[in-house]
């Protein structure tokens, strides 16, 4: 018979792991409901057009790594391969333009590319991101950059960089991508076959390069943020003073432009102290023009994505103590079957009143069911043999101390429920 694994790039989240997950979830839970923001979910398949129109043809998630399918109806569709064009979607379709702008949303979800499976990069991986849709203030930039830098420190990861920049709009970026084609034409021949491609098709591409001979002519390229028009500017100018009044170091890097074409004015992305091409914990930007690509009305939007997986990696690499996830607090031993009878009926009145219980395996003795609970890491046994349910009660007894008392069932349900 064959030996089936998990495919390529996927991954079993162990229920030893899963504390990792519940701990990341229920802190970026908080911190976007501390904000404003409500949790939206979107269908993990979409229309293959959504992503074409919205990421762009030119982008590595278009060309090399979306998951894409006909379906039995003939229709083109792809499973989700970022974050934020379904909810942009999600924005159209349900009319949330007329809601009180911005309209403040985070989502929890798995994300999937075709990708070579690195450390903390899987061909599924999962998200937590936020959008806030309707608003081209640079305070809402400010909020949404804050919200990140939040979370990062309320999981635990506080030795981290935040790295920002400015890429313009439509307007003033005709100019910088010109002057970009014009310093790398002089340099085709030491860049790297991609980017011989992107040149021509997608010239801020060039400056997202992982390629060491790339990187390097990248740290020489023209900055965006000396091409800036006067509004993109302004823009610029009043994010960065908002960041400086909410207290958030952060380092322009003229090589960051993120790697969707949706992206306009503020982008950022925060890095752990441990370098490396995967090393980023979570990336954004503005997006002011996507809602019109998508066929709305111009609307500006902000956004981030924080791949978990990563987050995860992250905090086992900083040791960052993690709760352990809860577990049942006693497990019913018995002895006999009149015992095992009464043992599921209490175990069964145990869970329904909210406590946490598990009934040893019954065709061990009384020893190997109480070596149950040093395996589970249980703090209490619940013992049931032929007195018990002839007296109506149960021994209970601390593993820690061996100590143990005889109760009545009723009193003992009680003092479990903490009554």
């Amino acid at each position: 018979m064959p030996t089936f694994q998990a495919p390529r790039g996927t991954a079993d989240r162990l229920p030893e792991e899963q504390k990792y997950w519940r701990y990341i979830e229920s802190h970026a839970t908080n911190v976007a409901r501390r904000f404003g923001y409500g949790r939206i979910d979107s269908p993990m398949f979409e229309d293959a057009r959504l992503f074409v129109r919205g990421v762009g043809e030119g982008t590595d998630i278009v060309e090399k790594e979306m998951y894409v399918f006909e379906d039995r109806g003939g229709d083109q569709l792809t499973l989700r391969a970022e974050g934020t064009a379904p909810v942009c979607r999600a924005y159209l379709e349900h009319g949330m333009h007329n809601q009180a702008q911005p309209v403040r949303m985070y989502y929890l979800c798995p994300v999937f590319r075709y990708e070579r499976p690195q450390a903390g990069r899987f061909r599924q991986h999962h998200q937590f991101g936020v959008e806030a849709i309707g608003d081209g203030d640079p305070s809402v930039d400010a909020e949404v950059i804050e919200l990140a830098w939040t979370f990062m420190h309320n999981i635990g990861l506080s030795d981290i960089t935040l790295l920002t920049n400015s890429i313009g709009d439509g307007q003033c970026r005709p100019d910088y991508i010109a002057a970009l084609k014009s310093y790398y034409q002089k340099q085709t021949s030491n860049l790297c076959p991609d980017c011989r491609q992107r040149l021509e098709r997608n010239p801020l591409r060039l400056l997202d390069c992982k390629v060491e001979t790339c990187r390097a002519l990248g740290e020489e390229a023209p900055k965006s943020v000396e091409c800036l028009c006067a509004e993109c500017q302004t823009h610029w100018d009043r994010v960065r003073s908002y960041l400086d009044a909410a207290g958030i170091p952060n380092r322009v890097d003229h090589r960051l432009v993120r790697g969707l074409d949706y992206y306009t004015r503020t982008v950022f992305e925060i890095q752990p102290a441990v370098e490396g091409a995967q090393s980023t914990i979570c990336g954004g930007g503005r997006y002011d023009a996507l809602i019109e690509q998508l066929g709305g009305r111009p609307t500006p939007g902000i956004g981030f994505g924080s791949g978990i997986e990563r987050l995860a990696l992250n905090l086992r690499r900083a040791e960052t103590p993690v709760p352990d996830e809860p577990s049942p607090r006693y497990l019913i031993t018995t002895i006999g079957e009149d015992a095992r009878i009464e043992g599921v009926r209490l175990a069964s009145r145990m869970r329904n009143g909210g406590v946490g219980a598990i009934l040893a395996n019954g065709g061990r003795a009384l020893r190997g069911q109480m070596r149950q609970a040093n395996a589970l890491g249980i703090a209490s046994t619940v013992i049931i043999g032929e007195d018990e349910v002839r007296d109506g009660t149960v021994v209970v007894r601390d593993m820690q101390t061996s100590s143990q008392e005889t109760i009545p069932v009723e009193q003992f349900l009680r003092q479990a429920n903490g009554g």
